[in-house]
């Protein structure tokens, strides 16, 4: 299928790249209203884009839209940005932070590296949370109730404490990443024990694995700096599990939507909010056009680009925006070799890896939030208490701060139905005589209810060449280019 409308390319774009100078970062508080502008010009080096997403989602930022444009070896982004209840970034520290966190020259000055603290209270650096003292416990299991239970019970009866991590389920699969200590804030056990702790937990899942046939993978590393982003290596693990294989075939999108103005689309968003992918090959350019369309949330454009990355393709222009809650990505991409999405069973394979990245995260079940005083055994007596009240877990987000240990959980039953309030209510009681505190959290429909997300309209032809006119600088013209990609993707 020939793909016959796209982005407009400057044809004297790439010979500029190569006399551009220093990257950088400029954010951007007085050209829009409602959001801040984070701007990002760099060489397009491998992992860049999925690097400056990355960033932008660990200090709790909403990105709103994005547009992104990499031809011709150079990376030029705009996101716009708030914060999570809509405000524009007025931190004065943080355009310095970003700008060390994301341009390598920065990064590589000398001093301590920069820390964070988000509109959310969590602290944040260059690599994220420091767990280089910690053990990693990583799985990928099939799903069932009381998993996560019996795997801590394995870790506390050896001694090992969990400092932080997280799991995810989809398609009957489950994925873990567990950061793990000998006990509580001490000092990880001897090399030769995490041997056998993998064989004690890999034991615990094949009691069950080897009756039904079940694949499964378990390994616990040593302590080691510089590990992996933890949602990205979730997204590795998965991705590697072949989560995304089963399920129907994904639906294609609603063409129009990527047309019509913003009136015009809200009014069909409302019954397209399953996750939605279509393929098309551009020829002419020798890109591969994906389409997406699915319900807006947090992360997803960070769960989409991971995804991608996973396989291997190289984003070269994109646009994401959203039409109420509905959420809208377009990317041209090419496979590293520099072939494209070429047959049918690799625009299903893509389809798929695409829908399973924005599922895996997807809200579904009751979320509760828990506090505690962090101590040894606690996300063990409290996963147990999930699993004698018939509770199984579908989400797990775990953090450490000081001494107080917080988690999100989401909860339904163990035959993956609704949880009612009285059964939370009975366990918010059991675990109050542990001292644990626990609060059932409902999500605000519509989110993120605050923002605005309409796409511009493109300037007039007349407007946009008196503007060009008193500034023809090379950095004017490479900014014009990017404004021309985005202004060609109306929605």
């Amino acid at each position: 299928m020939k793909y016959v409308s796209g982005p407009y390319f400057e044809p004297d774009f790439d010979p500029l790249l190569d006399r551009f100078g220093t990257p950088g970062v400029v954010v951007d508080n007085e050209t829009r209203e409602d959001c801040t502008l984070v701007k990002v010009d760099s060489v397009n080096r491998d992992g860049v884009l999925l690097e400056m997403v990355q960033l932008l989602t660990d200090l709790d930022l909403v990105i709103s839209k994005s547009y992104i444009s990499s031809d011709g070896g150079w990376l030029m982004d705009v996101f716009h940005v708030t914060d999570q209840i809509g405000r524009k970034l007025t931190d004065p520290s943080l355009p310095e932070f970003i700008q060390r966190a994301l341009v390598p020259f920065h990064r590589a000055g000398s001093g301590p590296s920069p820390r964070f603290t988000t509109c959310l209270g969590n602290v944040v650096g260059p690599g994220g949370p420091d767990v280089s003292d910690c053990a990693a416990l990583e799985f990928t299991v099939h799903d069932r109730p009381g998993l996560l239970s019996a795997i801590t019970s394995v870790l506390v009866d050896n001694g090992c404490h969990v400092e932080s991590g997280q799991a995810w389920t989809h398609n009957g699969r489950a994925a873990g990443v567990l950061y793990v200590t000998a006990t509580a804030g001490g000092a990880a056990p001897h090399p030769s024990r995490w041997a056998r702790i993998e064989r004690l937990v890999n034991a615990v899942v094949d009691a069950r694995e080897n009756v039904t046939g079940e694949r499964h993978w378990v390994r616990v590393s040593e302590p080691v700096q510089g590990r992996v982003h933890t949602e990205r290596r979730l997204h590795q693990l998965m991705h590697d599990d072949r989560d995304y294989e089963s399920g129907p075939a994904p639906t294609p999108v609603d063409e129009e939507l990527f047309s019509m103005g913003d009136k015009a689309a809200t009014a069909r968003t409302a019954r397209r909010a399953e996750t939605r992918v279509s393929i098309d090959s551009w020829e002419e350019r020798g890109y591969a056009v994906v389409k997406m369309t699915s319900r807006d949330r947090p992360r997803l454009l960070f769960d989409t680009v991971c995804a991608l990355t996973d396989m291997h393709y190289v984003v070269f222009h994109a646009t994401v925006g959203s039409q109420g809650a509905l959420a809208i990505q377009e990317y041209y991409i090419r496979h590293k070799d520099g072939r494209t999405v070429d047959s049918n069973a690799e625009r299903q394979k893509v389809s798929r890896c695409l829908v399973a990245a924005v599922e895996r995260r997807a809200t579904h079940g009751m979320r509760v939030e828990v506090r505690a005083a962090d101590r040894s055994g606690l996300l063990s007596d409290f996963t147990r208490v999930l699993r004698e009240h018939g509770l199984s877990l579908l989400r797990v987000e775990l953090k450490r701060h000081k001494d107080e240990a917080t988690g999100v959980f989401y909860l339904v039953t163990d035959t993956g139905g609704e949880v009612r309030t009285e059964a939370v209510r009975a366990v918010q009681a059991r675990v109050a005589e542990m001292d644990v505190s626990l609060d059932i959290v409902k999500e605000v429909p519509g989110w993120p209810p605050v923002r605005k997300t309409s796409v511009p309209a493109p300037p007039a032809a007349g407007q946009q060449q008196a503007q060009e006119r008193p500034r023809p600088s090379l950095g004017s013209l490479l900014w014009s280019h990017l404004s021309k990609l985005s202004n060609n993707f109306s929605y």
